[in-house]
C-alpha cells in the first residue's frame, strides 16, 4: 500500500481553523504544566550526574530518588514510585492493587466494566492465575448510568468489606461511557469518602496526564498509576510506569514490585533510562498537547465525512484518545493500514487483525512507533467487533498527525450511510 497524498483542502482548512481557535486553551494548559515540571526540577536541583546509570542493587541511586520526589511535587502526593521495572501501565496498575489488597477485601469498580487488560488483573470475567479474584479479593462494579457514573448506587453498594474503589479515567473500548474529567473524578471520590473515608480511591490515570492543569490526586485520589510510554514519557521514555499517592499505599505497592522491606530502595537504572525519563517528563506537557490537537483534528475531519466521533468536535478534552465509529471491518482495517503506512517506523508493514494477550476479541493495531506500543506516539487500534470503532491516540508532532489523519480519510472516504 502506498501513502495517500490527495485530500480535500477545504475540509482540511476548516479543521485547521478550528484547531487554531482551540489552541489558545490547550497552549495555556501546556504552559501551566510545563511550569509545574520546571518548578519540580528546580526544587530537586536536577544535575547532570542524576542522569547516569546504576547497577546491581542500586542502593542510593540519587537520580531515581530525585525523580520520585519530582513526581510527588507534580502530583502533590506523599510518595511516588517511578521505575523502568514496570513493563507496562497495566503492570503498574496491577502492582498498586495487588500490593494493597488482601484475601477477603472488596473492590468496587465505580466506572463500569474496565478495559480488556484490566479485566485480566481483576479476573472476574475470565479466571486468571494470580488475579485479584484468584487470590480471594471480591469484585463488584457499578454500571455507568447512560454516559454518567451512578453516585447513588455506588454509595449504596459500599459495605464494611469494601477496601478500594477503582476509577478508570479513560473510556477505554467502551461506547457506553465518556472519559472523566478531573472534577468528575473528584465527585466520585467525595461520594466514597462521605460513606467511608478509609476506603482507598484508586485512579487509573492512563492517557490523561497533563491534558488538564489538575490531576486526580489534586481532588482526593489516594493512589494513582499509569504508564511512561504514554503521556508522561513524552515519547522519549523507552519503558516503565509510575505509582503515586499516600506514602503507606505506595510503600505497599513497592514491596509488591520488589521485595517486602526493601520496597523502593533498590532497582538499577540501566543504560540511558534516567536521562530518557527526565527528558521525557520535561517534554511531556508539550507533547501531550500535540496529541490532543491531533485527536481534535481527526474528530473534525471524520465528523465532516459523516462518521460518528467521540469525543465530539467541540468541548474540553480529558484524555488523548479519539474514537471514530467506522461501521465495518474493512474500514477499520483500512484506517489502521493508512496510519501504519504514514508512520516513521515500519511504514512498509501492513497491519492484520489478531489476538493479543489480555484482549477478548481480535485486535488490529497500527503502531509505527520508535518505542514498541508507545501510545503517546501516533497509533490506532480497535477490536474487531461491532460497531468497529477505531481508537486513535498520540502524535509527537501535530504536523505528523495531520498527514496521517488525511491519509486515513482518503483511504476510507465519506460514510455513504450517513445522512450528512
Amino acid at each position: 500500500m502506498k501513502p495517500q497524498t490527495k485530500f480535500d483542502v477545504k475540509i482540511m482548512e476548516a479543521a485547521l481553523a478550528q484547531i487554531k481557535s482551540d489552541s489558545r486553551v490547550y497552549d495555556k494548559i501546556a504552559l501551566k504544566n510545563t511550569q509545574k515540571v520546571m518548578e519540580a526540577f528546580r526544587k530537586e536541583r536536577v544535575a547532570d550526574y542524576y542522569l547516569k546509570p546504576t547497577t546491581g542493587y542500586a542502593y542510593g541511586d540519587v537520580g531515581r530518588e530525585a525523580l520520585d520526589k519530582i513526581y510527588c511535587h507534580i502530583f502533590h502526593t506523599e510518595a511516588a514510585l517511578v521505575r523502568s521495572q514496570f513493563v507496562s501501565g497495566t503492570h503498574a496498575l496491577a502492582v498498586a492493587m495487588l500490593g494493597n489488597l488482601k484475601p477477603g477485601d472488596e473492590v468496587i469498580g465505580a466506572t463500569g466494566t474496565p478495559y480488556d487488560t484490566m479485566q485480566t488483573i481483576i479476573g472476574a470475567v475470565k479466571k486468571t492465575p494470580g488475579s485479584l479474584v484468584d487470590i480471594g479479593v471480591k469484585y463488584r462494579e457499578i454500571p455507568m448510568r447512560g454516559r454518567r457514573y451512578d453516585l447513588a448506587k455506588l454509595a449504596a453498594s459500599i459495605t464494611p468489606a469494601t477496601k478500594m474503589v477503582h476509577i478508570q479515567r479513560s473510556c477505554g473500548y467502551s461506547q457506553e461511557r465518556e472519559t472523566l474529567s478531573v472534577l468528575e473524578i473528584g465527585e466520585i471520590i467525595k461520594c466514597v469518602k462521605n460513606v467511608n473515608p478509609k476506603i482507598i480511591c484508586f485512579v487509573d490515570n492512563c492517557y490523561g496526564e497533563f491534558v488538564e492543569t489538575m490531576e486526580p490526586t489534586d481532588v482526593g485520589a489516594d493512589l494513582m498509576a499509569g504508564s511512561l510510554i504514554k503521556n508522561l514519557g513524552g515519547g522519549i521514555a523507552p519503558t516503565g510506569g509510575y505509582i503515586v499517592g499516600k506514602e503507606e499505599l505506595v510503600y505497599k505497592a513497592a514491596c509488591r514490585l520488589t521485595v517486602p522491606g526493601l520496597a523502593g530502595e533498590m532497582g538499577a537504572t540501566l543504560g540511558d533510562t534516567a536521562r530518557e525519563f527526565y527528558q521525557g517528563l520535561f517534554l511531556a506537557p508539550h507533547v501531550v498537547m500535540q496529541a490532543v490537537k491531533t485527536a481534535i483534528y481527526a474528530s473534525i475531519i471524520f465528523y465532516n465525512l459523516g462518521y460518528k466521533v467521540k469525543p465530539d468536535t467541540v468541548g474540553t478534552r480529558h484524555d488523548i484518545i479519539q474514537c471514530i465509529t467506522l461501521n465495518s471491518p474493512r474500514a477499520l482495517e483500512a484506517f489502521c493500514q493508512a496510519i501504519q503506512c504514514n508512520s516513521p517506523i515500519d511504514s512498509n508493514v501492513v497491519p492484520e487483525k489478531g489476538y493479543l494477550p489480555g484482549y477478548a476479541d481480535p485486535v488490529i493495531m497500527a503502531a509505527g512507533t520508535f518505542v514498541q506500543g508507545a501510545s503517546i506516539e501516533l497509533s490506532a487500534d480497535g477490536p474487531m467487533r461491532e460497531p468497529y470503532n477505531v481508537f486513535l491516540q498520540g502524535g509527537l508532532t501535530f504536523e505528523h498527525g495531520i498527514l496521517a489523519v488525511n491519509a486515513a480519510a482518503v483511504m476510507i472516504g465519506p460514510n455513504v450511510k450517513s445522512k450528512k
